[in-house]
């Protein structure tokens, strides 16, 4: 499967054919890590809480390079902490999710992920838009707007862009997709109506995250609190 991925992306002139192999070894480095490690993880509710600000650090950090090389595209962690905190206190305070390391790691880590594939893609198309359509910006301002005001206006769409692939999710799951939380219970010799409360529960959480996400990272695009890459740094036209 990662061959046919390379050679596609080769074929196809997309530039990714390495960047899918080395995704792939990463992948399995990395999962054979956490094999390693979660025993103790979900043994010790300190491990868990340190493994969670683990998975959101690095979720930050990979937002951060895909928006900008810009220091302040570490802030894209308080978009991810304001998505997923709410969520996660929820399931946790109803008891949807059990207090237990064994819950808690897997459902924050699918959670977090979400969030950060909407950050990246709020910030990306947001800052892009900034650039692409500067007239429009600048027309704003002269019309009196104030520059929150001129940015919005003009990457307003960008949260929208970034919530499509969640909302597809949800709108076709059963339809055209049976996610991972649904099989997975399934596969464990689960009931169908639990896999399917469990996969609902999952959709709405990661719908929720990214949709706040998605919101705050538009807002500090707009406030000019995360910013394109220096000039220097920028890739010629």
């Amino acid at each position: 499967m990662t061959a046919i991925a390379a050679l596609a992306a080769r074929a196809g002139g997309t530039g990714t054919a390495r960047m899918s192999v080395w995704a792939a070894v990463r992948a399995v480095v990395q999962l054979a890590a956490v094999a390693g490690v979660i025993v103790f993880v979900v043994r010790h509710w300190w491990a868990t809480a340190a493994f969670v600000v683990l998975m959101l650090a690095a979720a930050t950090v990979t937002s951060a390079r895909r928006m900008t090389r810009h220091r302040r595209g570490l802030l894209a962690g308080l978009a991810l902490l304001a998505g997923t905190a709410p969520v996660l206190a929820v399931v946790l305070a109803t008891g949807a999710v059990p207090l237990t390391g064994v819950a808690v790691v897997p459902v924050a880590g699918i959670v977090i992920g979400g969030a950060m594939t909407a950050t990246s893609l709020a910030g990306r198309r947001a800052l892009a838009q900034l650039t692409d359509r500067h007239g429009e910006y600048e027309a704003a301002l002269a019309l009196g707007l104030l520059p929150r005001d001129a940015a919005v206006l003009v990457i307003r769409s960008a949260a929208h862009d970034a919530l499509v692939p969640a909302l597809d999710q949800t709108r076709t799951v059963g339809l055209v997709t049976l996610p991972g939380a649904f099989v997975g219970v399934l596969l464990g010799s689960g009931d169908p109506v639990r896999a399917a409360v469990a996969q609902i529960l999952v959709l709405v959480g990661l719908l929720a995250a990214e949709t706040v996400a998605a919101l705050v990272t538009v807002e500090l695009v707009a406030r000019q609190r995360i910013v394109r890459d220096p000039p220097h740094d920028r890739a010629p036209a």
